[in-house]
């Protein structure tokens, strides 16, 4: 879901980052405010987009460096 957020520097949109996330609506829903409840995206109502937070830039790159250090 935050690789979905980080695709365009002025955000996208619920449904990009729902689809993205391979789950259900309702879980969707529950990891959004999840990931928005931790500082790691932003929400842009006059745009009714999404963005990353740099938290979030920060988070996302060290999950990707940590993913590819375990990768057999």
């Amino acid at each position: 879901m935050l690789d979905a957020a980080g695709e365009d520097a002025q955000g996208v949109t619920k449904t990009k980052i729902i689809y993205s996330g391979g789950l259900s609506y309702t879980q969707s829903k529950e990891y959004l405010r999840l990931i928005l409840d931790r500082g790691l995206l932003e929400y842009h109502g006059t745009r009714n987009r999404y963005r990353l937070t740099q938290k979030g830039v920060e988070y996302l790159e060290m999950f990707k460096r940590t993913r590819a250090l375990t990768e057999i």
